[in-house]
């Protein structure tokens, strides 16, 4: 895969990491149209860069989170446990809720990660994926109650959120898509789950990154994934563009609706299905199963 290619994908990966449409979902069907499938690691690597734009833009809210947390750790709010542990601090307590939110996905991905690289990248799988969590996001969004602000998440809440990002870990499914179906089913504002499911996403999709990143380092890529310089181009495409989108996406589920989110997975699932029957895609993209 060219350089110019593996850009491109880049591009794909910031446009779509930060809706709830499925960045790696896309990926996989663009890689497959473009003569190959990137990869697991292109796709956990170029996530590096999203993420990077993650904490660019919350650079604030992150610094008032571990600053308050550390300061709780140390018992500037008291000595006992509960104190520590920022019973005093919702600051402090939210960096608790990232913590324990992302213990679900760490778990499955160690757990499943021979499936999550191979067999649940088949775009039948993909497909299904896109219209199930399609019609659960619209769902959520019509029924949910949209009253809660982020000071009201609870250690269950935020196990809850972790859980539903852990789903992403197949293709189709969405990490913003699923986190922020299960904030808006449990009564969180648009924005609030939007918010929480980005600030959520942070350790896991950095730790997956690196830890792909560490993984290939040494190794030659496999036949028709980017090389080196390639993914880094890319994962700085990913970076530039993601930003861009994080401000954009906020200030739409702010005003509107999922509803086009909605619509166009099942679009999209529609026409890889097409593709799929008439042999223009490949279910399994070349990889074993």
């Amino acid at each position: 895969m060219s350089a110019w290619e593996a850009m491109f994908l880049g591009l794909v990966q910031g446009l779509t990491e930060f809706l709830p449409i499925s960045s790696s979902a896309h990926l996989r069907i663009v890689g497959d149209l473009m003569g190959s499938d990137p990869g697991a690691a292109f796709t956990a690597i170029t996530q590096i860069g999203t993420e990077a734009a993650v904490v660019l833009y919350y650079r604030r809210t992150i610094r008032d989170i571990l600053v308050a947390w550390w300061r709780a750790l140390r018992g500037r709010d008291g000595t006992g446990w509960r104190a520590r542990m920022g019973a005093h601090d919702e600051q402090a307590r939210m960096a608790w809720y990232i913590a324990l939110g992302s213990v679900p996905i760490v778990v499955l991905g160690l757990l499943f990660q021979d499936w999550i690289e191979t067999s649940l990248r088949n775009l039948w799988i993909t497909v299904t994926m896109l219209v199930v969590f399609a019609l659960l996001l619209g769902w959520a969004d019509r029924v949910g109650a949209r009253r809660r602000t982020l000071d009201a998440l609870t250690p269950p809440r935020a196990l809850a959120f972790g859980l539903a990002q852990s789903l992403a870990l197949v293709p189709g499914v969405s990490r913003s898509g699923g986190t922020i179906t299960a904030g808006l089913l449990m009564g969180f504002t648009r924005k609030a789950a939007a918010d929480y499911s980005f600030l959520l996403a942070i350790p896991a999709v950095l730790g997956s990154g690196f830890y792909q990143l560490a993984k290939s380092v040494g190794e030659d890529p496999a036949p028709g994934t980017p090389g080196a310089l390639a993914t880094l181009l890319a994962t700085i495409v990913a970076f530039g563009v993601g930003y861009v989108v994080i401000i954009g996406f906020l200030k739409i589920v702010s005003t509107y609706s999922y509803k086009p989110f909605v619509v166009y997975r099942i679009v999209l699932a529609a026409v890889v299905v097409v593709l799929l029957l008439t042999g223009v895609l490949s279910a399994t993209g070349g990889f074993v199963v």
